[in-house]
C-alpha cells in the first residue's frame, strides 16, 4: 500500500515523490503536503540547521501564477479509439483535476483515521471525467444557446478549431503521464478548450446524419447495429460509405507490420463553412509531423457570403516507423484580416499507439 494512503496516526506529514502522478492526489490519511523530490534537500537542511524547525499549513488560499497549467492528467484516457481510429479522439481537453464541485449534503469527503467522517459544506474536490464532461458540455449549451442554427457536428468543430495547444508559459501543453513531455493529439485532442474563442470561430467542418451513417456502413456494421444507433430506419448503406467524416482533424494509421521506411499515402477532403464574416479570405499553414510530407491544395479559400462552403484536399506522405512513434502536427487555416485562425490537429501512428 502507498505510505500516503497508508499513515493514520500522524499530526502533520511532508511526503516527497518523484512520481508526476502522484500530484493528481485528492486526499491524504492524515494531514499533509506533497512536494517534488528535488525540493527535499533543502527541507531536509532546514530541519538540521534549526533547534525546533516548525511548518505550517495553511487553508483557504488560493494561489495564482505560480503554476503552468494545464496539463494532461496521468489518468486520462487516450486514443485511438480502438473501434474508429481514423477520427481522432479525444476531440477536446477541459479541466478535470481537483475541481472544486457541489457535494451531496449528507455524504462525506474525507476521513480522519479509520472512523472520523468531515464534511464540507456542500463542496468536495472531484477529479476526473466526472468533472471535465461537464465542462465541456456546458460549452456545447451555451454554443448552442448563441448559435441555435449550428448542428451538434457545428458545434464540437467550433470547440476543436480554437482549442488551445498551448500553456500559460506558452509551451506546449504537457502529458504528465509520459513524464511531462509534450502531450499529443492522443492525449489532448485539439487542444484545450477556450469557451470565448468557440463563439466565434471563423469556419466549421459540418456533418449530416448520413454522413455518420456512411462512417459505420464503412465500419462494417450490420443493418441492426447501425439501427440500434441511429433509432431509424430512415438511413442505410445504399449511399457510399467512407471512413473520411468531414472532421476538424487529420488521422493517419499505419499497420505496424508494415516494413520500416515503407512510404505510406493518406488523403482526405474537406468541406469547410464560412460562419463568420461576408468577403472572407484564408490562406492554409501546415506544421508537418516530423519526417512527414503533407499537401493541402487549394492553398487559399475565398467566402463571398456567410454560411458559403468551399472544400479542400490533404495528401500525407509517410514512412511507415518501427519505432511506434506518435508524430503529429496541424492544420491552420488563416484569415487575411487575421480575426480567425482555425487549426486541426494531424496525427500520423501506428495502430498500435497509446496502448
Amino acid at each position: 500500500m502507498d505510505v500516503i494512503d497508508s499513515v493514520t496516526n500522524l499530526a502533520g506529514a511532508i511526503f516527497a515523490s518523484k512520481d508526476p502522478s502522484r500530484f493528481d492526489l485528492e486526499s491524504m490519511s492524515c494531514p499533509g503536503v506533497l512536494i517534488s523530490t528535488t525540493e527535499l534537500d533543502t527541507i531536509i537542511d532546514y530541519i538540521k540547521s534549526s533547534d525546533n524547525p516548525t511548518a505550517t499549513i495553511k487553508f483557504q488560499q488560493t494561489v495564482t501564477g505560480k503554476e503552468v497549467a494545464p496539463s494532461v492528467a496521468d489518468y486520462t484516457s487516450r486514443g485511438p479509439s480502438p473501434n474508429c481510429p481514423a477520427v481522432l479522439k479525444p476531440d477536446v481537453m477541459a479541466p478535470g483535476s481537483l475541481v472544486l464541485a457541489s457535494w451531496i449534503p449528507n455524504g462525506y469527503t474525507a476521513t480522519v483515521g479509520t472512523n472520523t467522517l468531515l464534511s464540507s459544506e456542500g463542496f468536495h474536490l472531484i477529479s476526473g471525467t466526472s468533472m471535465a464532461c461537464p465542462h465541456a458540455s456546458g460549452v456545447a449549451a451555451l454554443l448552442r444557446g448563441a448559435h441555435w442554427e449550428w448542428s451538434h457536428a457545428a458545434i464540437r468543430s467550433a470547440m476543436m478549431t480554437t482549442a488551445n495547444e498551448l500553456d500559460s508559459s506558452m509551451m506546449p501543453i504537457k502529458d504528465v503521464g509520459r513524464n511531462f513531455t509534450a502531450a499529443s493529439p492522443l492525449a489532448m485532442g485539439a487542444g484545450h478548450v477556450v469557451p470565448n474563442k468557440a463563439m466565434d470561430p471563423g469556419l466549421v467542418y459540418d456533418a449530416a446524419p448520413q454522413d455518420y451513417v456512411s462512417l459505420l456502413c464503412s465500419m462494417n456494421f450490420t443493418r441492426s447495429q447501425i439501427m440500434t444507433i441511429t433509432r431509424s430506419k430512415g438511413y442505410d448503406c445504399s449511399e457510399s460509405s467512407s471512413l473520411d467524416l468531414n472532421y476538424p482533424s487529420f488521422v493517419a494509421f499505419y499497420d505496424k507490420n508494415v516494413t520500416t521506411g515503407v512510404m505510406l499515402t493518406h488523403r482526405f477532403r474537406r468541406v469547410v463553412t464560412n460562419v463568420g464574416g461576408a468577403g472572407a479570405r484564408y490562406e492554409v499553414k501546415v506544421v508537418a509531423p516530423e519526417g512527414v510530407k503533407v499537401a493541402v491544395w487549394p492553398k487559399s479559400l475565398a467566402f463571398e457570403k456567410k454560411n458559403e462552403q468551399r472544400d479542400y484536399n490533404v495528401e500525407i506522405v509517410y514512412p511507415s516507423d518501427g519505432k511506434g512513434r506518435v508524430l503529429y502536427g496541424s492544420i491552420v487555416w488563416v484569415e487575411e484580416s487575421g480575426k480567425h485562425a482555425v487549426r486541426s490537429p494531424i496525427v500520423v501512428a501506428p495502430t498500435s499507439a497509446g496502448k
